[in-house]
């Protein structure tokens, strides 16, 4: 059997990624400059000025992308090994596109006690945390608990995904001639990145203004339907998402959920929207599948059923809406602003500036393409401007 292009490219490379050195050595001059005995007066001045070591060190240009395999693109908990060619893939998008170092770091373990500790001893190395493809309700508590670690942590499914989703939804309300604050948005997928965007869509603001708006209403699907109050199979981190969504407290299935919504956002698993469901959304319905590498719904069949707008989070596809639009911006403005942890108001920003990318977005195109060297630059100028403040 033929190897498909993907795996015969990795097989040939072996890997994307390859560490390689700054200055070539070449001369005992050299040697003593970059080890012994010149590297002995750097490790003076920064144990004298510990601040020093994003100067002096690789710690200010440098992320860790930390994963521990449990709930890697659309394929479930497929463990460390089968989760190291994404995070290869992370760093890769983070050194083209933003300039930035990182090292994947798959952890075999999913205790989430053992990871914040590893976390917390390795991160003397990095300027930056970028938790990856770990599951709910997990990754909520290895997240905060890492929030004092004195560099920035963010988990990228969540936040970089609830970032991309908010800046597709503000310059496709646009095309449809919507406002905002009159859509109905069906989530289906309560996990890591559903929950990011419930709670992003029931607050957010724009540029300077980061008074709390809200969506008309957000509905939230898991496995079993729409979660509602009236639910006794609800998770902790569920049962406060039902404080913020839900606002008629309705229940049933995902296809009850779709009827008469203005947008449907997926984050689950491949084929579960039919083009019935589409149908029947409200006019003008704006339907961003991204489930990978099989969305929800494949886009022609989601235009087939009338759907003014389609998106998914693949780049072979018009309207990518990928976090992969983001992470490398926002890490690029928290390193470059040395900024301790990433707030909200960052966030809200980043996703404004990514939407204001694109002066006139249109049907096929709300959203910047990742080669567009203008969203890293945007990006990280309002992350850094945040960071001001």
């Amino acid at each position: 059997m033929t190897e498909s292009p993907a795996l015969e490219l990795h097989k040939k490379l072996k890997g994307k990624l390859s560490v390689n050195s700054k200055i070539p050595v070449k001369t005992t001059t050299d040697l003593s400059l970059v080890y012994t005995p010149g590297v002995g007066e750097i490790c003076k001045e920064i144990a004298d000025f510990p601040e020093k070591v994003f100067d002096y060190t690789m710690k200010g240009n440098t992320v860790a992308i930390i994963t521990d395999g449990s709930a890697v693109l659309g394929l479930g908990n497929i463990g460390p090994e089968a989760s190291l060619p994404v995070m290869e893939g992370k760093a890769l998008l983070l050194k083209e596109f933003a300039g930035i170092d990182s090292f994947p770091i798959a952890l075999k373990t999913q205790d989430p006690d053992e990871i914040v500790s590893i976390v917390k001893n390795i991160s003397p190395v990095f300027g930056g945390i970028n938790l990856e493809d770990i599951s709910a309700p997990r990754c909520f508590e290895i997240e905060a608990r890492l929030q004092d670690l004195g560099i920035p942590v963010m988990h990228d499914d969540q936040h970089g995904t609830a970032i991309v989703v908010l800046a597709a939804l503000i310059n496709a309300s646009k095309v449809v001639g919507k406002d905002l604050s009159q859509l109905k948005v069906v989530i289906n997928g309560a996990g890591a990145a559903g929950n990011a965007i419930a709670s992003f869509l029931t607050c957010f603001g724009g540029n300077d203004n980061h008074v709390c708006k809200s969506v008309k209403d957000v509905v939230l699907c898991d496995s079993k339907g729409i979660i509602h109050k009236g639910r006794t199979d609800l998770a902790d981190y569920k049962k406060e998402l039902v404080k913020i969504s839900n606002r008629q407290n309705s229940s049933g299935s995902l296809a009850d959920a779709m009827k008469e919504a203005d947008v449907f956002i997926g984050v689950s698993k491949a084929d579960l929207v039919s083009e019935e469901m589409v149908k029947s959304m409200g006019e003008n319905s704006i339907v961003i599948a991204m489930a990978n590498p099989v969305p929800e719904i494949m886009p022609d069949k989601a235009k087939n059923a009338g759907a003014k707008i389609v998106a998914t989070g693949r780049s072979d596809f018009p309207n990518q809406v990928n976090n992969a639009l983001a992470f490398p911006g926002i890490f690029r403005g928290l390193l470059d602003s040395k900024s301790a942890r990433i707030t909200n108001d960052m966030k809200i920003s980043a996703a404004y500036a990514l939407a204001n990318t694109i002066e006139n977005p249109t049907v096929d195109q709300i959203l910047p393409s990742i080669f567009d060297k203008k969203v890293v630059e945007n990006i990280a100028s309002a992350i850094k401007k945040e960071a001001k403040k």
